[in-house]
């Protein structure tokens, strides 16, 4: 069992205590607010701390008891001090968890872009699958979800869509999402029976207010067009889409529902999170060497996992987990169980670097 940092931990708990007073001293509401948050955020790991501590001095008590000359003395005392090592690595494993830097996205909402890749009218269909497997994910975590854009392929599917998903810790789990999806199939054109491959392309983005990312007015062209649906039929026969340049990084935005000013809206929020994103992942790849292993690194190169429908299966390649629960992932509802893994993994991998330093 790696060592806790207790000069960390002690520092914490002071932390907490000082905080504790600050509030009670009336500060002014804007204050009070930052020092509630600052509050809140220490509380699951300093009573983790607090139990901690407290386990770790009953086991001393119970260790002085083996000394004792009363043989049934010892006998409790050897089954307390089983129960209290257990304790006592299990708050440690939590508390080393609670030490793990946070991502600041973590509690942010998402923008969900699923895009059609290899594979023509099957790949939108599959694009289509993960649209409506995400959305009811959402549903089952009490999120909202809006559209913000789509582009249909004639045979019901998308070529691409974009999901906007509000509610707390969406980010903290949907992020491990990003990546090439591979579905294997047959398709129902298909006579022969063979199994067709074919994919589709997930990108998760954290929504940014705008402080985070300055856009500047003249960095941005904005075109409008008619907007138009499945073998390109008008929806409606006003300018109402809207096509977004940001002219520094080249980023291109398209949103083509409801009115033209609720479409500049949507434009913008996923602009703003696209250049979040690639100033996210500039940063990180500077520590790309030693990151290069860890789950969620948000590396999309490559397929990250495969849908099998023949065998009724889903495997997720980066941590080599295999579900045969394929209808139930595609419903949302066995998809925890791949996310919570990828969850675990990431914190493995983190733990494993905390320990090396």
């Amino acid at each position: 069992m790696a060592k806790l940092p207790l000069e960390k931990l002690e520092a914490l708990d002071e932390r907490y205590k000082a905080l504790e007073l600050l509030m009670a001293d009336g500060p002014d509401p804007e204050e009070y607010v930052k020092l509630a948050k600052e509050y809140s955020n220490l509380q699951s790991v300093v009573e983790a701390i607090r139990s901690y501590s407290q386990a770790a001095s009953d086991l001393l008590g119970a260790k002085e008891l083996l000394s004792s000359d009363d043989s049934e003395m010892v006998e409790m005392a050897t089954l307390e001090i089983d129960e209290l090592n257990q304790k006592i690595e299990k708050l440690s494993y939590e508390i080393r968890l609670l030490l793990l830097p946070k991502d600041n996205a973590d509690d942010r909402n998402v923008i969900v872009e699923v895009r059609a890749g290899t594979g023509g009218d099957e790949a939108a269909l599959f694009a289509g699958d993960l649209f409506r497997m995400y959305q009811r994910y959402a549903e089952l975590n009490g999120w909202k979800t809006n559209i913000m854009s789509q582009n249909e392929s004639d045979m019901g599917g998308y070529k691409e869509i974009t999901l906007n998903i509000s509610g707390k810790g969406a980010y903290a789990k949907l992020k491990f999402e990003s990546g090439v999806h591979r579905v294997q199939r047959v398709p129902d054109t298909e006579t022969q029976g063979r199994i067709h491959t074919s994919a589709a392309t997930i990108a998760v983005l954290p929504e940014v207010e705008d402080i985070d990312i300055e856009i500047r007015n003249e960095d941005l062209r904005i075109d409008t067009m008619r907007a138009s649906g499945a073998g390109g039929q008008h929806v409606n026969t006003t300018d109402s889409a809207v096509r977004m340049t940001h002219i520094p990084s080249g980023i291109v935005v398209l949103a083509s529902e409801k009115s033209q000013h609720q479409n500049r809206a949507s434009a913008l929020k996923v602009l703003r999170a696209r250049l979040y994103e690639a100033e996210r992942e500039k940063r990180d790849s500077e520590r790309a060497e030693a990151r290069r292993d860890q789950v969620g690194s948000g590396d999309r190169s490559g397929r990250i996992r495969t849908y099998n429908f023949p065998q009724g299966r889903v495997t997720d390649h980066r941590i080599n987990l295999t579900l045969y629960k394929l209808e139930k992932v595609l419903q949302g509802e066995a998809l925890d169980e791949l996310i919570s893994a990828l969850i675990t993994e990431n914190q493995a991998s983190q733990l494993a670097a905390m320990d090396e330093e």
